[in-house]
């Protein structure tokens, strides 16, 4: 596994975790070679708003079956849009509860974009990257200025 760091994002300090190409996960911190990757480029582009899909290879190498569907699940909800834990609920025919969960464990955040879930009316709930819902609140301000 090889890890580098993406100091300075809107969202703070950022590290992206690779595996034989594929990105296993994104986390908040500054730890790892300060060297290109394809990730990190993508990111930089997407902060800069000059990128709103990423094209990086995922390898989801945690999680339960259910929890990488969801994650996947994740990976289609446009740019700039969002949708609430009970659409995706529906979707997957379980319980919105069970989709905060599987959203609230995924382990490449902004790439998935599990930033991109919102509670029942639109409103900010849950966030575990960064500091929370201001994070959250960032990334979609980001997304909805563009």
């Amino acid at each position: 596994m090889t890890t580098y760091a993406l100091p300075k994002t809107p969202v703070g300090d950022l590290s992206i975790s690779t595996e034989k190409g594929a990105v296993t996960k994104v986390s908040w911190t500054n730890q790892g070679e300060h060297a290109y990757s394809e990730a990190s480029s993508q990111l930089q582009e997407y902060f800069a708003k000059k990128r709103q899909l990423f094209d990086l290879k995922l390898a989801f190498t945690t999680g339960t079956p259910f929890q990488q569907q969801v994650w996947h699940k994740l990976c289609e909800i446009p740019y700039g849009k969002t949708v609430t834990y009970g659409d995706l609920a529906k979707q997957l025919n379980t319980s919105p509860r069970a989709i905060g969960g599987a959203v609230g464990s995924n382990p490449i955040p902004i790439i998935v974009p599990c930033h991109r879930v919102v509670g029942s009316n639109g409103k900010m709930t849950g966030f575990s990257g960064g500091k929370g819902i201001p994070t959250k609140e960032i990334l979609l301000n980001l997304e909805q200025n563009h």
